[in-house]
């Protein structure tokens, strides 16, 4: 995301923003930041970020599919029309309530580099770091695995069913949604070099604009394959040679039998208590578990007391951050190369140790990563459903850095995913390896993460925020904005955002953080803060737009859901 006047008059344009006079309206109930009320529905709910993906998800559970089924349609939808944040040439992770056995069941849908790739071509081609776009960050897509994955545990529609109203959307059209197109329209310059993707990107050689009938016959026609042939149909058959062909091609090295050998993982989400409720994340090498860190860190501190918006919140936050991304850096990685000590580092005692080194004073500096006995630029979609038997579905898919890689094999209708750029190439071949060195068939540090959270073993919220390195930052946030500061759900997702930049990555490809790094705050934070978080040595930046996406479902004591959606986005919660 760009930055805007990042100096100290940035700072006072932003107090003069903050005033409450830059309100969008008055609200006779709830916080004045809220942009509307929650939804409420007896029987199903569904919040994603396009309204038309919304309805398909309201229209199969009403036609009898499951929750996890209506996750499935409504992702397929996004792809189609969000093609910005997310696509079936990505990647897709999953945490689902079943209410039948009253567990959470998480999967991993990351795909692995390709086998034929290795450290010494990239050495050969004098590069230190892999590039955002073109062939080389391209990465197995994992998205329709996991389709099939879970609709084989949890679907009661077939996938044909699933699929079909985005089929329909796809040869038909839809318009094209305000911030999709703002999106579609910086990605066009980018990308347009890259076989494909002008052909089946653009109009004319440009993004569809606001509100114009976008079509993609060629995605309808994939679509239509898997849901006549499967899953075997996207890995195994024409698609996946396709795929094989146009990179051997254009200088690529993703191949058919890459395509073949690909598997998701069904792995144990990982929580912490947190105030009366847990908070649920998957393990690498996803950074969920950042989130937990954060939680433990904050918890012996009387959040509400100090209150939303105090310098005191601002600057606990911000500390915990930098300390949980230290470890963030360190460890976070495929576990079947470098397996993570998880236990170790999501401890209430870990927390206790590292928590030592906050100070109320004075921001830190530098933070090393610890040393337990053991152990953001890319654009999203994230949507979560319920059903009326309980079950709730909470799911992220991206192609990583907005419309993906560029690459867009011919007739196919979707962009393959940029994944593999999170790849560590520097010092690889020396000792010690970083856990994110690249290696053929190794899944990179992924960035998209579910969240869920509940009470008293029961389910709450299914959540998540969208937004590279925001994510950890936004699910902490709402779960503070909730327990700690009381907001309702909408409340909790409208109120104003609190991101750090400048940790050190788990990429390796930046600096390690020497100077505290960056603060940015959302329009609505009051100039006292601002000004007592500058005296503590934050650097406050004014930052455009890097502060995610909220979709959100709550299910009370009485079984009645509540669905939020923020005005950040496109979205639209809905139920019946």
């Amino acid at each position: 995301m760009s930055r805007l006047l990042p100096s100290l008059l940035a700072v006072a344009l932003a107090g003069i923003a903050m005033s409450p006079t830059a309100a969008a309206a008055d609200r006779i109930t709830g916080q004045p930041f809220a942009t509307r009320s929650e939804v409420y529905a007896p029987h199903a709910m569904a919040a994603t970020s396009h309204p038309l993906a919304t309805q398909i998800a309201l229209d199969t559970m009403k036609a009898g599919g499951s929750a996890v089924d209506a996750a499935i349609a409504a992702n397929a939808a996004l792809g189609l029309m969000e093609p910005t944040g997310n696509g079936i040439g990505g990647d897709l992770f999953a945490i689902v309530w079943d209410p039948k056995t009253k567990r959470l069941y998480g999967y991993d849908g990351s795909g692995r580099s390709p086998r034929s790739l290795t450290l010494a071509e990239f050495q050969r081609r004098g590069l230190s770091e892999i590039p955002s776009h073109g062939p080389l960050p391209v990465t197995v897509p994992g998205t329709v695995d996991g389709w099939f994955a879970l609709h084989g545990r949890f679907g009661t529609r077939t996938m044909a069913e699933n699929l079909a109203p985005t089929i329909r959307y796809a040869r038909e059209g839809h318009p094209v949604h305000e911030v999709i197109a703002y999106y579609w329209d910086r990605s066009v310059p980018r990308l347009g070099k890259w076989p494909g993707f002008t052909e089946q990107f653009t109009i004319d050689g440009r993004a569809p604009r606001t509100g114009e009938t976008w079509r993609n016959p060629n995605l309808a026609n994939t679509l239509q394959a898997i849901a006549d042939g499967g899953r075997d149909a996207f890995y195994t058959g024409d698609i996946a040679r396709v795929i094989g062909d146009y990179f051997a091609a254009n200088d690529g090295f993703l191949a058919y039998e890459d395509m073949a050998a690909h598997t998701g993982n069904w792995v144990e989400p990982v929580s912490t208590s947190y105030r009366g409720v847990e908070l649920w994340e998957l393990p690498p090498s996803g950074q969920g578990i950042a989130a937990l860190q954060i939680l433990n860190l904050l918890e012996p501190y009387d959040l509400k007391s100090y209150g939303f918006g105090s310098p005191e919140h601002v600057h606990l936050f911000v500390e915990a951050k930098k300390l949980a991304f230290a470890d963030r850096a360190r460890w976070y990685a495929d576990p079947a190369f470098h397996p993570a000590p998880v236990e170790r580092l999501i401890s209430k005692d870990y927390a206790r140790e590292r928590g030592a080194l906050i100070s109320m004073d004075t921001a830190l500096r530098e933070v090393q990563p610890g040393t337990p006995a053991q152990l953001d630029e890319g654009d999203t979609i994230y949507l979560t459903t319920a059903d009326a038997d309980g079950m709730m579905v909470s799911l992220i898919q991206s192609n990583y850095r907005g419309m993906g890689s560029g690459m867009a094999p011919p007739g196919l209708g979707f962009i393959l995913q940029d994944r593999g750029e999170m790849f560590v190439l520097a010092g690889c071949d020396r000792e010690p390896v970083h856990p994110n060195c690249y290696a053929p068939g190794k899944r990179p540090f992924q960035t998209i993460i579910p969240a869920f959270i509940t009470k008293g073993g029961k389910p709450w919220v299914s959540f998540g925020v969208m937004g590279g390195a925001m994510q950890p930052q936004g699910h902490v946030q709402i779960v503070m904005n909730l327990v700690d500061f009381g907001m309702n759900l909408q409340e909790a997702g409208d109120a104003p955002r609190i991101q750090h930049e400048g940790s050190t990555e788990p990429t390796g490809q930046g600096t390690a953080m020497s100077d505290g790094g960056e603060v940015n705050l959302e329009t609505g934070f009051p100039y006292e803060t601002v000004r007592e978080l500058m005296r503590k040595a934050h650097r406050i930046i004014f930052a455009d737009g890097p502060y995610g996406g909220y979709q959100a479902i709550l299910r009370a004591d009485n079984g009645v859901y509540f669905g939020a959606s923020e005005s950040r986005k496109d979205g639209h919660a809905a139920g019946f």
